[in-house]
């Protein structure tokens, strides 16, 4: 089995900038998600930035990109990940990057530029890509022609897994990529992180269906 239940305490010192966080909610959208992809997955972030001390001085924590709804506002934000735990109602997973992929061509200070950036910028979520990204079953038809459901990539707006993608794409995790064509069980299954993902919080029969068994250059589209 490649998943491990494990406390924030234990998993918190061990976070690195790019670590995704994959959450299954239990709301209205959250459920509709799911249904649409087929999984237990509704929503994800990536660590931005860890160990950023706090006024003591002697203490960090980790700090999650997002775009949700949260404080009244609907698109990219930066919050710490104990207060995002804390309050979460619903399942939470936390998918390590790979080793190799951080030490031979992630490329950090581009990565916390481009989303800082965009969470400065307050840029708004995304609903209609959002939608556009789940509804799969009709993108490729013949002769190199999209179905009603294919999302042409554009970063006026995000929704979350979009963000993501497009952050580990500048990053040069990943290669090119339509950061809009992807869900985020897609982005759960990118074959882009260490074999064991960790459940931080929920119910513990959940699992990541397939994950870390697709190539990002699938979404090379």
């Amino acid at each position: 089995m490649n998943v491990e239940q494990i406390s924030y305490e234990e998993a918190r010192p061990k976070m690195q900038p790019g670590d995704v966080i994959a959450f299954g909610g239990k709301g209205h959208f959250s459920e509709i998600i799911k249904f649409a992809t087929f999984s237990d997955v509704s929503h994800v972030g990536v660590i931005l930035q860890t160990k950023v001390v706090d006024d003591t001085g002697d203490r960090f924590f980790n700090q999650i990109i997002e775009s949700t709804s949260l404080h009244g506002f609907n698109g990219v934000q930066i919050s710490r990940f104990s207060d995002r735990i804390a309050t979460y109602d619903g399942d939470l997973w936390w998918l390590r990057l790979r080793e190799k992929i951080r030490k031979e061509s992630f490329e950090q200070k581009a990565f916390y530029d481009f989303l800082f950036k965009l969470a400065r910028e307050r840029t708004p979520y995304d609903m209609p890509q959002a939608i556009k990204s789940a509804l799969d079953a009709l993108d490729h038809l013949p002769f190199g022609l999209h179905g009603p459901g294919y999302a042409r990539e554009d970063f006026s707006k995000f929704f979350c897994s979009e963000l993501v993608a497009a952050g580990l794409e500048m990053a040069k995790a990943v290669g090119t990529v339509n950061a809009s064509e992807v869900t985020p069980i897609d982005l759960c299954r990118w074959n882009i992180y260490e074999e064991k993902y960790y459940q931080l919080k929920g119910d513990k029969s959940k699992r990541i269906s397939r994950f870390n068994t697709l190539s990002p250059s699938d979404w090379n589209v």
